[in-house]
């Protein structure tokens, strides 16, 4: 069995290989994204596509790769309703709580704090239900937390309870999401041992830094994993 391996494409974009070879996309933004590398346009086979909530800087590319690649999409239900009526048709919805279990993964939507909408033009915003989160487990075991776009909150500490991640991906840029003092306190919670910095400096307003993050939570034994756009850790 191979090595869980992830590549981040920018922003809260991350491509996942797991042990047992599934390549999974979370929230595919990669047109219009200005931090998603060269790489992120040639993805090829994909398994599987999570996303998180509504909002373009994490749906943006999913029905486009969805179609190409041919990956399941898995989305909060409202949403999942919204990327059919765009003619998709391996979709599965879902809320928080519910777990599936496929492609030998065992995938739990977790909540969010956080808002959800479509965006299209100047019309008004379509909402498209809750924010949420994901918790995967892998062939091996292995158990991650994806936060999406969220605040601390203190169930974060049911997460840690019930599912026992081992690495957490966590927004910090602050503003729409929280920020590096928040995710020190979201890593305390989850008592996660390494964790990813996400949705960070895209835009003028994320002002939330992995060093920041790190002179937080470093003292405390939880190792850092900052990645450039397009570069991969395993």
């Amino acid at each position: 069995m191979a090595s869980f391996s992830f590549t981040w494409l920018g922003h809260a974009t991350f491509l996942l290989q797991s042990p047992g070879g599934k390549r999974i996309v979370l929230d595919p933004w990669i047109t219009g994204n200005p931090s998603s590398p060269e790489s992120a346009k040639k993805l090829g086979a994909l398994d599987l596509i999570l996303v998180t909530h509504g909002h373009l800087d994490h749906t943006g590319d999913t029905v486009p790769l969805a179609r190409t690649s041919g990956a399941h999409v898995v989305a909060p239900h409202e949403l999942s309703m919204w990327l059919q009526s765009q003619g998709l048709k391996n979709v599965t919805g879902m809320n928080p709580g519910g777990t599936l279990h496929m492609l030998g993964l065992s995938i739990t939507m977790v909540p969010a704090v956080h808002s959800s909408s479509i965006d299209k033009d100047d019309a008004a915003p379509v909402y498209v239900g809750l924010a949420t989160g994901y918790v995967i487990k892998f062939e091996n075991a292995l158990t991650v937390y994806f936060a999406g776009d969220t605040c601390v909150f203190g169930d974060m500490r049911l997460i840690a309870e019930l599912y026992r991640p081992t690495i957490g991906f966590l927004p910090i840029g602050d503003h729409y999401t929280m920020g590096p003092e928040q995710a020190a306190k979201a890593c305390e919670l989850l008592a996660i041992k390494q964790v990813v910095p996400m949705h960070f400096g895209t835009f003028p307003v994320l002002t939330g830094t992995p060093e920041k993050l790190r002179q937080l939570v470093e003292p405390h034994g939880v190792q850092v994993l900052e990645l450039k756009p397009g570069e991969t850790a395993s």
